[in-house]
């Protein structure tokens, strides 16, 4: 691989970075990550935090986001 093939994955890769940090961030402020199926165990001393329900529509969100690109790009 030369130069430029290694340039076009860093870029790649830092493009797919910004964008998952971007869901990260629009996730954070409608909500996600304080459903109401999200547990949140422990106390003073140690904590556990499981977000099951924020997985499950995360999942959802992506699995028909793909089919839909899927589907757009006939493959």
């Amino acid at each position: 691989m030369d130069l430029q093939g290694i340039g076009r994955v860093v870029i790649v890769a830092g493009l797919a970075l910004a964008v998952l940090g971007l869901v990260i961030w629009f996730g954070g402020r409608l909500g996600l990550g304080s459903l109401p199926g999200d547990l949140r165990l422990g106390d003073e001393d140690w904590g556990c935090y499981v977000p099951i329900a924020s997985m499950i529509l995360l999942s959802v969100v992506l699995t028909i986001v793909v089919n839909v690109l899927l589907r757009l790009f006939d493959r």
